[in-house]
């Protein structure tokens, strides 16, 4: 049986504040629990030299990653676990993990790089059950203004995951890039336990079922949402990944000092928060897909134009690969909100998880496909594929905006 969390476990905060309270506590825990995400990825060229690592291994910082997350996602959407278990719970949990694993990079050397890999992976799993919960964590809070509200969760989680880069760029050693995210997640977890209970639109737990997984997958509208995620995560992990690689390269075609590469990534990436934030006030205003269009629209754009502005001054460069982090996950959240909207309230959990499980799994094939372009053609051309996400992702939109008509009607 369903149970739904009433409105009288709102927070500690009171009624009146009680949302607002929850959306930035929520937010800050989710920016501290994804700097695990990037945190051996950002301090990719000093491990290559003191681990002696190849390409396939440098991708493997992120890409072990995101193969962690994708069995983590998909044992949570099989087993219903992200609606059997309360979120916060499984949020706190994951993040405590998360940062052991995370810890564990302490303790390789050249000669242990594969249990690196582990490690990466082990980090990836929990990651699955930080992310998602968050996002149902949150649309608890909010039916009103849901689009804003999880926009700037991803906006947070965006943050989160460029802050390795920040820290890298401040020219401290990787050890303490490492440690700052583990601690950094524990705090996470402390947030959430202490800080953010249940919202009143919470769904509370439910048995388990494995009828629930078909029942979404038979649902059109959740199948074109999900078509939209998987082109815009296409484009958006691969980008996340490459871009220091593909500015440092831009620098060298240009012959000109960008300044520090780190500290540009950090804010190439940590742009999508504000562009986030912004599609979400869209998104409430003017439908969710015309926001996910316009994002996809923007991105896509960019990447088309990249081979254009690469090697030229960093007064052209910095500011278009800043709109692209902007526009890049600006629409990731509007996803999530459609599919909270046209998904049974007891499955929210399961349907989120699902969809970003399948997402993740595609950027298995970006992040390691990217580099490889970039070794045959060169980094002027690396990124330019990656258009063909949001062309699909802006197709899918069209497609449930009319879906979603036929269902207003």
């Amino acid at each position: 049986m369903t149970s739904v969390a009433g409105t009288s476990r709102l927070s500690v905060f009171g009624d009146a504040a009680g949302s607002g309270a929850a959306l930035w506590w929520i937010a800050l825990s989710q920016l501290l629990a994804l700097s695990l995400w990037f945190s051996a990825s950002a301090v990719a060229p000093t491990l290559a030299a003191e681990w002696e690592l190849d390409t396939g291994q440098i991708a493997g910082l992120t890409g072990w990653v995101q193969i962690g997350f994708v069995v983590g996602a998909l044992i949570i959407a099989v087993t219903n676990l992200a609606d059997v278990v309360p979120s916060r719970r499984l949020f706190a949990g994951a993040a405590v993990l998360g940062a052991a694993a995370n810890l564990g990079l302490l303790a390789i050397d050249a000669d242990a790089v594969a249990s690196a890999m582990v490690l990466r992976f082990v980090t990836g799993v929990t990651l699955a059950g930080v992310y998602p919960s968050g996002l149902k964590i949150m649309a608890g809070w909010f039916e009103r203004g849901r689009g804003m509200a999880l926009g700037v969760l991803v906006g947070a989680l965006t943050v989160g995951s460029a802050s390795p880069h920040l820290v890298r760029g401040l020219g401290l050693e990787w050890q303490f890039v490492v440690v700052a995210a583990s601690a950094a997640a524990v705090t996470a977890a402390v947030i959430v336990g202490r800080f953010v209970l249940d919202g009143p639109f919470s769904t509370g737990t439910s048995d388990f079922d494995l009828s629930h997984l078909g029942r979404i997958l038979r649902n059109r509208r959740f199948r074109l949402a999900t078509i939209g995620y998987l082109g815009h995560m296409w484009e958006l992990y691969a980008l996340w990944t490459w871009a220091v690689l593909f500015l440092a390269a831009s620098e060298s075609a240009a012959g000109v000092s960008y300044g520090s590469i780190s500290t540009i990534t950090f804010f190439v990436i940590a742009a999508g928060g504000i562009g986030s934030w912004l599609a979400g006030l869209v998104s409430d205003r003017l439908g969710r897909e015309i926001a996910a269009s316009i994002a996809l629209g923007v991105s896509g754009s960019l990447a088309v134009l990249s081979p254009v502005f690469f090697g030229v001054s960093p007064l052209v460069v910095v500011p278009l690969m800043l709109l692209w982090g902007a526009a890049v996950v600006a629409d990731s959240a509007q996803f999530s909100v459609i599919v909270t909207e046209v998904t049974r309230s007891e499955i929210r959990g399961t349907a989120l998880t699902l969809q970003t499980a399948l997402g993740f799994l595609l950027t298995l094939v970006t992040i390691r496909v990217t580099p490889a372009i970039a070794d045959q053609i060169g980094w002027r051309w690396g990124l330019a594929w990656l258009a063909i996400g949001p062309a699909v992702g802006l197709w899918a939109m069209k497609a449930l905006r009319a879906e979603q008509a036929i269902h207003s009607a």
